[in-house]
């Protein structure tokens, strides 16, 4: 490599990492408990609880929703979803004139129609959530951190580049353990960034992905969703829906042997103002990351069509859980947990050496 590539491909690494790393590191730091976000939930928020009549019948689901609006009259159904581990039906609601993202959210008891205890995330694991996702700062600070994410590829793919020709005279992997210690923490960085350089690129381009989720659903809905709409020359009525529970039977139908995930009302950002989105995901790790909407004329009750989701949706729904290691097990979250740890000693020695050497040079 002649030496003008390698004064290029350097002035490429040190910036693109020094641009990025207080962020990264941000991202590392906040994403290694995130990691086990369910386990200490778990932990943190054990709460006993049991269905009132778990010998009872199931309410139906247009029962359930009915007693989620009573608890927030004026509003109107957004979201419905259940909860895995007991009889707990979720309701989403909204006002009409509620802005953007402001929801209510009422558990309800399937057994019963009341109120189910909340399962939320503990403050403190939500805090980190939403440092890690956006800073706080919503669609601005989802794109700004992948915009970092993209720097973080970019200083991956130049040290590696730059790994070849600086280890020409040695064997790979060492490290100088008997040299100052600036050459030492040289030898580590670059060796850590070698070793993780294949899990930095897979988690920094997953986390890359998962800042576009907002753009990404609304092409969904305004190319592929759009087309449903044609026949329609004004919105469902808010009342006199068809049968939420004939139109959940009538997407089973349509899509046998699938788990049912949740429910997108007509008007909301997973479905389109004429048509119930019923999702449904597989039952195997990575298959459950995978959805498919049936969609159901809100009118008249009757399958529209199932969407198959392209595939940038589907690389939106992998992206999360292959970024968090979220579909192996404790083993492979202790993993990736490892790898985080890796990922911020690179970081940290890379800013060392860089402040290092301003003041060799002061």
């Amino acid at each position: 490599m002649h030496a003008r590539t390698i004064r290029a491909w350097t002035w490429t690494h040190k910036w693109s990492s020094l641009i990025s790393t207080l962020f990264l590191l941000m991202l590392c730091v906040t994403g290694l408990p995130l990691v086990f976000s369910h386990e200490l939930n778990e932990a943190l928020l054990h709460e006993p609880w049991g269905p009132k009549s778990p010998d009872g019948r199931l309410l139906t689901l247009d029962e359930v929703l009915a007693a989620g609006l009573a608890k927030h009259p004026g509003e109107v159904p957004a979201f419905m979803s259940f909860d895995e581990d007991r009889p707990v039906v979720n309701v989403t609601s909204r006002a009409p004139d509620a802005p953007a993202g402001k929801y209510s959210f009422e558990p309800i008891d399937q057994t019963s129609g009341e109120g189910a205890p909340l399962v939320a995330g503990h403050p403190v694991m939500e805090f980190l959530l939403q440092l890690h996702t956006d800073m706080f700062l919503g669609l601005p600070g989802m794109l700004f951190l992948g915009a970092m994410g993209l720097l973080l590829v970019v200083a991956v793919v130049s040290g590696v580049v730059l790994y070849a020709p600086f280890m020409r005279r040695l064997p790979f992997g060492t490290v100088r353990v008997k040299k100052a210690a600036r050459t030492r923490w040289l030898d580590y960085h670059n060796l850590l960034g070698v070793v993780t350089a294949a899990w930095v690129l897979v988690v920094g381009l997953t986390g890359v992905v998962n800042t576009l989720a907002t753009p990404i659903l609304a092409y969904w809905k305004e190319t592929a969703l759009k087309e449903l709409t044609v026949a329609y020359d004004a919105p469902a009525p808010a009342q006199g829906r068809a049968s939420l529970d004939a139109a959940v039977e009538r997407a089973k139908a349509a899509l046998p042997g699938m788990k049912l995930q949740f429910v997108a009302f007509p008007g909301t950002d997973y479905s389109t103002d004429h048509h119930y989105a019923v999702f449904f995901h597989g039952d195997t790790p990575l298959t459950t990351h995978m959805t498919t909407p049936a969609l159901i004329d809100a009118r008249t009750g009757e399958l529209a069509a199932v969407a198959p989701a392209p595939w940038y949706v589907k690389t939106l729904s992998l992206s999360q859980p292959l970024h968090f290691g979220d579909y192996g097990g404790l083993a492979l979250k202790i993993l990736w947990a490892l790898l985080d740890i890796a990922t911020i000693v690179i970081l940290g020695s890379g800013l060392y050496l860089w402040l290092g050497k301003g003041r060799r040079k002061a």
